[in-house]
């Protein structure tokens, strides 16, 4: 049978994603503005080391010309000087980048020219970037250590707000799970926020209300028909006794007591639609109160009863098994619709099984049809043509009267064939 759908052990709540999703959207973030602050803080230390050796070199050129001195760290001709710089031929300033390392001297710059006399000697200046590179590296970690810093912070913030999102949708799922459960009048009311947990919300409860209004019309209808019906067979049922009998006097008045069966029936589901039903609970002996059940039917059936004192395989009407507190006569209407249901629309042997607390009824026909296990009982639906006729009402009382009394009505196929209908009751 249809049942609202239970949190899975295994799913990862919602909470969680959204507070994965921030941190991981945070730490691309901070990725990328790290990544392009670096690239930028080292494009600048370039140009500026550039800059620097361009003026030192045009200072010391200017030196050597008038003094033939060298000055602000020129050199002729140094060693280590780039390839790129070794051979200048014309007399434009030039620079080139060292990545070499070299003790204390990390990657440099160097401008170079190539001096007016006739020897054509290099003239160079040499710019160390090690220092603004070692306080690049800082950076690095600073930020580095600032942005975890910020996600340690941010991720509890998202997390909270991502379960105030999550409870919010949570009352949604658990106002859904009560109306699918039967309780028309749940509703989850306003929701903080405007937004589209806000519209969930509001357009759950005006299914709601939709449904009840449709819901309340079908159960009023059915219960003025079983009303008005009420007294015409009352008087049809008399009629029928004045009969002389005889093949007609017995064919009516089992028509008519067929009928009269139909209209309670009726009565009965729209007393339980409306919850006009209360249970009279009594401690009585499960055992004996479902052979007594399955004896008024008046249908074949094996009754075997498991437990303290009774011996398995045998019909045990003595209150020598488990004792449960409950209504009899609601769980005598139960089984004996579970066993007249097996008898109509299955296949003998009838098996009827009590062991604790629970009720198992079985035959061995073709089994429940597939929609009614997905669906669960309908009103005037028997399912396949296989299973026999009938008004399809058995089974939709059944399942009412376990409601009421607490307990849970599982509706299944056996694996070697026939349909197995399994009551719970509480503890």
């Amino acid at each position: 049978m249809r049942a609202f759908p239970r949190r899975r052990p295994d799913r990862v709540p919602l909470r969680w994603k959204i507070a994965a999703l921030a941190a991981a959207t945070a730490c691309l973030v901070v990725a990328a503005v790290g990544a392009i602050v670096h690239l930028w803080t080292v494009r600048d230390i370039r140009g500026r080391a550039e800059a620097q050796a361009l003026n030192s070199l045009y200072a010391a050129m200017d030196v050597h010309r008038r003094t033939g001195t060298l000055t602000n760290g020129a050199a002729l001709d140094p060693d280590g000087l780039p390839s790129s710089l070794r051979h200048l031929t014309d007399t434009a300033r030039h620079t080139a980048y060292d990545g070499h390392v070299d003790g204390n001297l990390g990657p440099s710059v160097w401008a170079a020219v190539r001096t007016d006399g006739p020897d054509g000697r290099v003239l160079a200046v040499q710019v160390n970037m090690g220092p603004e590179l070692h306080d690049l590296q800082r950076l690095d970690v600073t930020m580095a250590v600032a942005s975890l810093a910020a996600l340690a912070a941010a991720t509890p913030v998202a997390f909270y707000g991502a379960g105030l999102l999550a409870r919010r949708l949570r009352r949604v799922c658990e106002t859904a799970g009560r109306i699918s459960a039967g309780d028309l009048d749940a509703r989850t009311g306003p929701t903080k926020g405007r937004d589209e947990v806000a519209d969930i919300a509001a357009t759950v409860d005006l299914m709601a209300d939709s449904l009840s209004r449709l819901l309340r019309t079908e159960r009023r209808f059915t219960a003025d028909v079983a009303h008005e019906l009420r007294t015409p067979v009352g008087g049809l049922l008399a009629a029928v006794d004045l009969l002389p009998p005889g093949e007609t006097e017995d064919l009516l008045r089992a028509r008519v007591r067929d009928l009269r069966g139909l209209v309670e029936d009726l009565l009965e589901i729209s007393r339980l639609d409306a919850g006009a039903e209360r249970p009279v609970r009594a401690h009585v002996p499960l055992g004996a109160v479902v052979s007594e059940a399955v004896a008024r039917t008046g249908l074949d059936a094996r009754v075997t009863v498991t437990g303290p004192g009774a011996a398995a395989g045998t019909a045990e009407t003595a209150g020598t098994v488990e004792t449960v507190e409950t209504d009899p006569r609601r769980l005598e209407r139960i089984v004996g619709n579970l066993v007249i249901n097996a008898h109509r629309h299955g296949a003998a042997p009838i098996e009827v099984t009590v062991e604790g607390r629970t009720v198992v009824v079985r035959d061995h026909g073709p089994g429940f049809p597939r929609d009614l296990l997905v669906d669960g009982p309908r009103r005037f639906h028997t399912g396949a043509v296989e299973r026999g006729s009938g008004h399809g009402l058995g089974l939709t009382i059944a399942l009412g009267q376990a409601r009421l009394l607490g307990g849970e009505l599982r509706l299944e196929n056996a694996p070697d064939g026939g349909a197995v209908a399994t009551l719970l009751l509480p503890s």
